[in-house]
């Protein structure tokens, strides 16, 4: 049964990305090398604040973000811009605005690192802010001017949007908050799966003889 935070041995128990790791040969760890980082930040977060009963749901994603990595820079943008586009209608007012600017600056990176035309919008962020249309209005005229560099979002932005992101949805008054969590990180998972050109019958099944001397099985309900 996964556990919630950091632990210092399989004694103690396992999160997510610690039972990535054991089952990937690393060092136990909650940041193994296997895992692109924001994808393991994301998963980590996502282990936390779903709740206990339904943390078990998550295990089967875990082979799926073994050797799942990359050092494009793209991979953190649309990272981040997901988890935005998710959590923005969802979030509580204080979170919002934060959001907000977070889907408009992703999409802004975009332009430049795709070189698409200034000023496009995914139809999920078009909808996404569309839900909220003052906020989106506001975080126009707070975008208007404004730049970033790539290696800036991917060291300080993408990582500040996603634990925004997974905070505004955990603190969400709708209903199922642990699914939309798991939908979050399993959505991440197969666009960046889609990104590496993993086959679609690539998947990998958790084997219970694999992981089970580290994390004893969930009591049935």
């Amino acid at each position: 049964m996964l556990g919630r935070g950091k632990h210092r041995n399989p004694k103690k128990g396992a999160c997510f990305m610690e039972l990535a790791s054991f089952l990937a040969g690393e060092k136990w760890s909650d940041h193994p090398a296997c895992t692109h980082p924001l994808i393991a930040m994301l998963a980590r977060a996502v282990n936390d604040l779903t709740a206990d009963h339904a943390r078990p749901r998550l295990a089967p994603l875990i082979p799926s973000v073994i050797g799942l990595t990359s050092t494009d820079p793209r991979w953190d943008v649309r990272i981040a811009l997901r988890a935005a586009q998710t959590a923005l209608p969802v979030s509580p007012a204080d979170r919002q605005q934060t959001l907000a600017v977070a889907i408009l600056g992703s999409e802004r990176m975009l332009d430049v690192l795709e070189d698409r035309p200034a000023g496009t919008l995914a139809p999920e962020s078009k909808d996404a802010l569309a839900a909220v249309p003052k906020t989106a209005a506001w975080a126009e005229r707070f975008c208007a001017g404004t730049s970033v560099r790539p290696k800036r979002f991917v060291r300080d932005a993408a990582p500040s949007v996603v634990s925004t992101a997974v905070q505004g949805i955990s603190e969400a008054f709708v209903p199922d908050v642990d699914a939309r969590l798991r939908d979050l990180l399993a959505a991440t998972i197969a666009d960046a799966r889609r990104w590496a050109g993993a086959a679609d019958d690539d998947d990998r099944a958790l084997d219970p003889l694999a992981w089970g001397p580290v994390v004893k099985a969930a009591p049935s309900v």
